[in-house]
């Protein structure tokens, strides 16, 4: 009764639907459909056990031809995050938590050691090799999130990390060939915080099967709206998903800088082509 009740109470939240149920249920499912971003943090700090624990959990991701094209900076040190948190749209949920991880496409390595071999790597100069970089960390830094919210921690994805990169790049040190591409926040949720598990898309909007079905999928689109604009308003949030969506890809100025980022990865030795 008891697995029943999860498998229906955890569907129910995802989906912003008490009809919602899977058939299937365990602690990894547990977790991951109790993901929730945590902008408050309390006060205990993250242990080198558990930052290491992250980051065995990160390196066990999938790797594309297992280049590993990827690297991790962890910042604890306050007037680094301060000055990150300014650099990423002054969220200052960045200074608060104890630990903010900035997740690195590093393809620099690879430069390293062709050059202590005294060989080419010429393909990491193509847009191919600069996708896995970023697809690969990403991958990794989604499984610390996995093993972070296992641990009792709770952690929220910064895009705005890509406002200002040239300026990250400088702050954290990073060699050429290498750019961050998103931190994560890390630390202990703090109760007091104002949200809760976000209400994502109909599973039926985004699971085709056989060939791809654009009808059927935003036949779904209204019902979403009104269970996401329930649950802004729970939180004194505006509008729907579908003004969300429209607002932030409007155009370059809806892009907090980032439709600089072609030019800006040719900077950092990044060319893309």
């Amino acid at each position: 009764m008891t697995d029943q009740l999860d498998k229906t109470l955890s569907a129910a939240a995802r989906y912003g639907d008490p009809d919602a149920a899977l058939e299937v249920a365990n602690e990894v499912l547990r977790v991951q459909l109790a993901h929730r971003s945590v902008r408050l943090f309390g006060p205990r700090e993250v242990t080198e056990a558990e930052l290491e624990a992250l980051v065995t959990a990160a390196q066990s991701a999938p790797t594309s031809s297992n280049l590993q094209p990827w690297s991790v900076v962890a910042v604890r040190d306050p007037e680094r995050k301060a000055r990150l948190a300014e650099l990423a749209r002054s969220q200052k949920f960045i200074d608060q938590a104890p630990l903010f991880l900035v997740w690195v496409a590093d393809l620099d390595r690879a430069r390293r050691l062709a050059e202590r071999e005294g060989t080419g790597v010429d393909a990491v100069d193509y847009l191919e090799t600069t996708a896995i970089g970023f697809i690969d960390t990403a991958l990794a830094a989604q499984n610390a999130v996995v093993a972070a919210e296992s641990l009792g921690l709770g952690t929220v994805f910064v895009g705005a990390i890509r406002n200002r990169p040239l300026e990250v790049a400088e702050e954290l040190g990073l060699p050429p060939h290498a750019v961050a591409v998103f931190g994560l926040a890390v630390g202990e949720p703090d109760p007091a915080e104002q949200a809760d598990v976000k209400p994502r898309l109909p599973r039926e909007a985004v699971l085709h099967r056989e060939v791809y079905d654009a009808a059927a999928s935003d036949a779904h689109l209204p019902v979403y709206d009104e269970r996401l604009a329930a649950y802004n308003r729970r939180f004194g949030l505006p509008g729907t998903w579908s003004d969300r969506v429209l607002a932030r890809l409007k155009g370059p100025e809806s892009m907090g800088g980032r439709h600089l980022l072609r030019e800006v990865l040719e900077k950092l030795g990044l060319p893309s082509r």
